[in-house]
């Protein structure tokens, strides 16, 4: 397996995974995650400028043959007063095709993503995952994240 960053002809296929990431959270909670159709086409819109920003970074993971085994993206964030959160690394995204799972594939990910972000300059790397995804929880745990934040959702009577 090679972990590498990805370039403009790889971002069909990283945004099909990405679709696929979108999908699974609005499948956890429609009401908290948003479906904007086709996901595909605006993941691409989204990716296509991140690939060029300073502060971004998206990795993928192919296996010898150059299939496409999962992706990663992340930012340098500044500091944010509102969290109450100082400037840090943010792990924004991570799929692994199902098809790839448990064979380390976003083990590399994840190590790739933090030794790239350390060498930026990031002193720390932070994500959120879907409360209702104890998978993701006990990865994120074993791999050294804590948990630090919990999101909460209401939903407002309609105007």
């Amino acid at each position: 397996m090679l972990v590498r960053p990805a370039r403009e002809e790889d971002l069909p296929g990283v945004c099909k995974l990405a679709a696929e990431l979108v999908r699974q959270h609005h499948r956890l909670d429609a009401d908290r995650f948003l479906i904007a159709e086709p996901l595909e086409s605006g993941y691409h819109w989204f990716l296509s400028q991140e690939l060029t920003r300073a502060g971004a970074l998206i990795l993928l993971a192919e296996d010898d043959a150059g299939a496409l085994l999962g992706y990663a993206y992340a930012t340098l964030e500044p500091r944010n007063w509102s969290d109450l959160l100082d400037a840090c690394g943010k792990l924004n995204d991570i799929f692994v095709d199902e098809a790839a799972r448990r064979r380390g594939v976003a083990r590399a990910l994840v190590e790739a993503v933090r030794e790239e972000l350390a060498r930026r300059g990031a002193p720390r790397v932070v994500l959120m995952t879907a409360w209702r995804n104890p998978e993701a929880h006990a990865f994120f745990e074993a791999m050294g994240f804590r948990r630090t934040m919990l999101e909460m959702t209401a939903e407002l009577p309609n105007s």
